[in-house]
């Protein structure tokens, strides 16, 4: 299962490499020429990622500090290969996922000695597993029937050299907790605000790469957010929340404490009148989804589908596998993922980096061009038809790369107004005889299932839904809403487009654990969309009542 939820940010300056590269180009040559003269079987290849992350976190509510941390490790990541880029240990079989790499901590400081002795003693261990992985595979390859899909396991690419690295992480605790403790009272304005806070985050993420290849690779970049989150109970149970966001790629351009104030009135405000909202019906009829609404629906209903190593798993559904240059959308529909793009309308995407964690170049990929399916997102796993990486080979530390997402833009030609969007919306409610249409506003996430197992359905979760009259009754806010449905179903349904386009910044969760995402996607018009209740809890609101602002009596 894919999961999605929201949460930014490139600004590097070129540099000479560190000493790190050093320190890690020596112990890799040293291990890889004993490997080569010693194990059995014998290695092709060898890579050292490690990264360097350095975050701060606070966590303020009611007044009050929660939580307070300063954060900064280096995580290492060895990646073995033995056998062959025809057949080697990574190879996919049904009910096996290939795993060798663990996060390993390594020393903060340049220091060779500390830092060699954990190269090889991980090396070592990581080979360990890779000899036993290889014997197994290759007699049980015997037994198997050949795979749909017979490509080699690793491309071979052109070797990388970059050095660059983002500023110093400038975070001024001290001032941030005071701002936090002052901006965070105001939530106790609303008393349906059983849960509430605010948070903010500052992190630098720094990556190193060196393969036997010959690849020398630093890159990262700063990211930092505001978040406000409210929660709530509904006299029925039904857990409620509303959230809003600021990112940016300096922790000096976040906003000032007028704007998170207002931020967060309009989250205890959203979450006053969700509680006093009348609960969702199951509905099948037209909607529109908001620019946030739509890029995450794009990210579940499509982009994961095109992730290149889900089109050589025998395990998964391979919705698109023999799909290219068939029409898979709408003709005035195109998507493209481009992770070198850092900002959009200048809002930070938070999908963007140089190289992706196998060290090769990212670059913009046109995915569908004007319906048509064109590419899927590669990394160095080879599938028929696409012999080589484009740059999407993505993990978070401990994980192993596959091809996951970056940031996704989807483009029309089909583009309206805003109102006359609306116009279109209750236009279709009529044809339909529907009692109303549906508009999503915000959403805070979602999830798709794309195993053969499993039903190919996906789920999107907003937090801000309102029923669209076509009688000129005012719109009508209701609550827990879950859009649901199938993907191929849900493509053809698509009717038309706003001219604006809005950025969903998040992190996605998959195979290869949680990394940074971003979806710009303009609002849709929606023929059909289902949706279903969320579940409700079974507890109730607190039966006592809330303790008031001046302290017991």
């Amino acid at each position: 299962m894919r999961t999605l939820v929201v949460v930014s940010f490139l600004a590097t300056c070129a540099y000479a490499q560190s000493p790190l590269v050093k320190i890690l180009s020596d112990e890799l040559e040293r291990n890889f020429t004993a490997l080569k003269q010693k194990a059995d079987p014998v290695p092709y290849f060898l890579g050292y990622e490690i990264t360097d992350q350095e975050s701060d976190v606070i966590l303020a509510s009611r007044g009050s500090l929660d939580g307070q941390n300063h954060n900064h490790d280096r995580i290492l990541d060895t990646t073995i290969r033995a056998g062959t880029p025809k057949f080697d240990n990574y190879r996919r079989v049904p009910g096996d996922r290939p795993r060798f790499t663990l996060a390993t901590r390594i020393a903060l400081d340049d220091n060779p000695e500390a830092i060699r002795k954990t190269l090889w003693l991980t090396t070592d261990r990581v080979y360990r597993g890779v000899a036993q992985r290889l014997i197994r595979i290759k007699a049980d390859e015997k037994l198997r029937s050949a795979a749909t899909d017979g490509s080699d396991d690793f491309s071979s690419e052109q070797p990388q050299t970059s050095f660059s690295a983002p500023s110093k992480l400038k975070f001024n605790a001290s001032e941030w907790g005071a701002r936090l403790r002052k901006v965070s009272t105001e939530m106790s304005k609303y008393p349906g605000a059983i849960n509430s806070n605010v948070a903010v985050e500052a992190q630098r993420i720094m990556t190193t790469v060196v393969t036997s290849e010959g690849t020398r690779v630093e890159s990262g970049r700063l990211f930092a957010r505001v978040m406000i989150t409210a929660r709530g109970k509904a006299t029925d149970g039904m857990d409620l929340a509303s959230l809003e966001t600021f990112e940016t790629g300096d922790p000096s351009t976040l906003p000032k404490d007028a704007e998170i104030l207002a931020a967060v009135e309009r989250a205890g405000k959203n979450l006053t009148d969700l509680l006093h909202a009348p609960p969702a019906d199951p509905f099948v009829g037209p909607a529109i989804l908001s620019g946030r609404a739509a890029g995450v629906f794009f990210h579940e209903i499509f982009g994961h589908r095109i992730e290149g190593h889900r089109q050589k798993d025998e395990t998964e559904g391979q919705t698109f596998t023999k799909s290219v240059g068939k029409p898979v959308l709408p003709t005035f529909l195109s998507v493209i993922f481009d992770p070198t793009r850092a900002e959009y309308n200048g809002i930070a995407l938070n999908g963007t980096y140089q190289y992706d964690d196998e060290g090769v170049k990212a670059r913009r990929i046109v995915a569908v061009d004007n319906g048509i399916l064109k590419a899927f997102l590669m990394s160095r796993s080879p599938i028929e038809g696409f012999p080589n990486s484009n740059g999407h080979g993505r993990r978070s530390p401990g994980n192993e790369v596959v091809s996951r997402q970056s940031n996704l833009i989807v483009e029309s030609t089909n583009k309206v107004t805003d109102a006359e969007l609306r116009k279109m919306l209750i236009e279709e409610v009529k044809k339909q005889n529907k009692p109303y249409g549906l508009y999503f506003d915000q959403v805070t996430g979602g999830y798709t299932t794309t195993a053969s197992r499993g039903l190919q359905a996906f789920t999107v979760i907003p937090l801000v839904v309102y029923r669209v009259f076509a009688d000129g009754r005012p719109d009508e806010l209701i609550r827990g809403a879950d859009i649901v449905g199938t993907p191929l179903a849900s493509f053809e349904k698509i009717m038309a487009t706003s001219d604006k386009m809005d950025v969903f910044n998040g992190i996605c969760g998959a195979e290869s654990g949680n990394v940074p995402v971003s979806a710009v996607a303009p609002a849709l018009l929606v023929s059909t969309i289902e949706i279903q209740r969320k579940e409700r809890s079974q507890d109730r609101p607190p039966y006592l009542s809330r303790p008031s602002a001046e302290g017991q009596k």
